[in-house]
């Protein structure tokens, strides 16, 4: 019998409400949709969130690292270090500037770029890590005296060595797609402690304008990358609350931990001391697509991890990557927001137990 609707555990579930609405009702009254008061409002809460100076407000997640990529004047003949395993975002931004994207192999138990492996050369402008599924990545592994771009898509509340995700490289860049820990819908931002990079990045998403220059001249054209005061208002909320949708989120976590820990999985952690930011509660298995396929016909949604880009037409050809390839074939997403029940949980549980057991 195929599940009715209302039996669907969800894969993800933006945790809005009243807070939310009132907060675009009052943009709406205002008149101001776009240019407004409210950019600036949610700019300063995630720069307070990511212990930083400046937060620049984006259209999405790729808008985020794109400009970051072109603020700090990556051009052709440049390269750009990155994970072989993550969205294919991260790669494309590089390729879009006409630079080009240096695949490098990950650790197969954290998901995350691995530092060992990295290898620089006169052509590499910056190294963009990424704290995949919020894990935080190991930052200070990596080579000195190159630029870190920190793709933190999904790592807002993460913390690594006591600082925040975010504000740990020159640029970090997050993500408010609607399976992100705080979400406007569409939307991303820039975090930085560089005044000048930040002027830049406003001027980028901004058709070229700089905002020091009072509109006066425009010095070269770039891109509309803004964000509207009507998505800015859905995620100040959010923000506000971000150490408690955090903390919901860890009991999620904690409740999959206590339900799965004696099967033969692999179950998402942090490194001692870090604060993992829960973007997604991804596990690792033999037979994965097999495991989809069940709990999918189970009306329980999931989702594979992500992808290895090198077994993508656009970046074949750059060797061999075992650690992504393992990633690759063995993660899978489960259900994973604020409003999974207790009850769920226990059929997520039984339905993977039942699968492993076979």
């Amino acid at each position: 019998m195929v599940p009715g609707e209302d039996a669907v555990i969800r894969l993800a579930r933006p945790d809005t409400g009243e807070e939310e609405l009132a907060e675009v009702a009052a943009v709406l009254e205002s008149g101001m949709l776009t240019m407004g008061d409210k950019v600036a409002e949610l700019e300063g809460g995630l720069a307070r969130a990511c212990e930083v100076e400046h937060a620049i407000a984006v259209s999405s997640g790729t808008a985020a690292i794109h400009l970051a990529v072109l603020a700090l004047g990556i051009a052709p003949g440049d390269e750009v270090i990155v994970p072989a395993y993550t969205f294919p975002a991260t790669a494309n931004v590089v390729a879009l500037a006409g630079a080009t994207p240096v695949l490098v192999d990950v650790d197969a138990d954290t998901f995350n770029i691995d530092p060992a492996q990295v290898r620089v050369t006169p052509r590499t402008k910056a190294i963009m890590p990424v704290h995949l599924f919020g894990r935080p990545a190991r930052l200070e592994e990596l080579p000195d005296g190159v630029p870190v771009i920190e793709d933190a898509a999904g790592a807002l509340g993460a913390r690594r060595g006591g600082r925040a995700c975010g504000g740990l490289g020159l640029a970090g860049c997050l993500s408010f797609h609607p399976r992100k820990i705080v979400t406007t819908g569409e939307g991303g931002a820039v975090t930085t402690n560089d005044a000048d990079l930040a002027e830049r990045v406003r001027s980028l998403r901004h058709h070229g304008w700089s905002p020091s220059d009072r509109y006066d001249d425009m010095p070269a054209g770039a891109y509309n990358y803004r964000l509207s005061d009507i998505l800015c208002a859905v995620g100040i909320p959010q923000v506000r609350r971000l150490g408690e949708l955090l903390a919901a989120r860890e009991r999620v976590a904690a409740g999959y931990a206590e339900r799965l820990r004696d099967l033969p999985l692999t179950l998402p952690s942090a490194d001692e001391g870090d604060r993992h930011g829960w973007q997604a509660y991804v596990i690792q298995l033999d037979r994965r697509d097999e495991a989809m396929a069940a709990l999918r016909a189970q009306g329980i949604q999931c989702q594979i991890g992500t992808y290895a880009l090198h077994r993508l037409g656009a970046y074949r050809d750059q060797g061999a990557f075992p650690g992504a390839d393992a990633c690759f074939e063995r993660a899978l997403a489960l259900p994973f927001h604020t409003q999974l029940t207790e009850a769920e949980l226990d059929r997520v549980a039984g339905a993977l137990t039942a699968l492993v057991s076979e």
